[in-house]
């Protein structure tokens, strides 16, 4: 074996170590909530704490469906969650695709202002957009939560980049040639193209919808909660139960990693083709 060809042998041997500890250092915080999650107070609180999961977490999980509406919770979560991601998946689409593709009068400006608006912090707005739903009388109601997050700035602005790079313009003028309206041109030339970035894009918006704390804890109540707004009741007390608030959490997180599970293909062919590059 040559020189090179050695070399190139233990720098593959490195790079899949690294890799293998990369998966460890990121997998380990998930290992640990199962493990929190199947033990007791007094086990974590040991200078040494268990490694292994215990036998306790089916009682830790009966204790978070009896503390919070943990069951109404996972389906208002996934409602608002599903509803926001078909929404900014398509309008980002639609928007990506009219600012890489078409020519118009203020584009450049336009999408300027998309881009700027990012910059906003969305906390300036709460006071607005909670005077607004009070007149439309959606407090303590799902579409206070959903309606708000049906845009994204940045995911037209990800959509953008990703159809300015992968959309071929001669798809677009062989298309019009056979006399597609663009209406048809999105849906039967554009869609199949994006479909990888618009994987990635739902897999973010569902994570950030999902995790969403800080307006549905303003816009709904204990009786119309989302699932972060549910784990706040568990592990009341003078004392906190870490182990049910760990509990309530591994069934959180659980719709997620389903969700990346189902488009975990399509994320990874839009990460190979370069989805956020300009």
């Amino acid at each position: 074996m040559s020189t090179s060809a050695r070399a190139a042998r233990r720098g593959g041997r490195i790079a899949y170590a690294a890799l293998a500890l990369a998966v460890l250092v990121s997998a380990f915080p998930l290992y640990w909530t199962l493990v929190a999650a199947s033990r007791s107070n007094a086990e974590l609180a040991r200078p040494v704490p268990a490694l292994l999961p215990g036998p306790r977490l089916l009682e830790h999980l009966q204790a978070v469906l009896d503390e919070a509406a943990i069951g109404k919770a996972l389906v208002n979560s996934l409602i608002v969650s599903a509803s926001i991601t078909v929404g900014t998946v398509l309008c980002s689409t639609l928007a990506g695709f009219a600012f890489a593709k078409l020519r118009f009068r203020g584009r450049g400006l336009l999408l300027g202002a998309v881009v700027a608006s990012m910059m906003i912090p969305p906390q300036l707005g709460v006071i607005p957009l909670f005077m607004l739903i009070v007149e439309l009388h959606w407090v303590n109601q799902l579409q206070a939560v959903v309606l708000p997050g049906l845009v994204s700035a940045f995911g037209v602005f990800f959509m953008r980049q990703f159809l300015a790079q992968s959309l071929p313009d001669e798809l677009i003028e062989a298309a019009r040639v056979d006399g597609a309206s663009y209406a048809r041109i999105f849906w039967s030339v554009v869609v199949p193209i994006a479909r990888p970035g618009m994987a990635v894009l739902g897999l973010l918006t569902f994570m950030t919808a999902w995790n969403d704390f800080f307006w549905p804890i303003v816009a709904l109540s204990s009786q119309e909660p989302t699932v972060q707004v549910a784990l706040r009741q568990l592990g009341g007390g003078y004392v906190h139960d870490q182990s049910v608030i760990m509990a309530g959490t591994l069934l959180g997180t659980l719709p997620v990693l389903l969700v990346f599970a189902v488009l975990g293909r399509q994320i990874v062919g839009g990460i190979m083709q370069g989805a956020v590059k300009g």
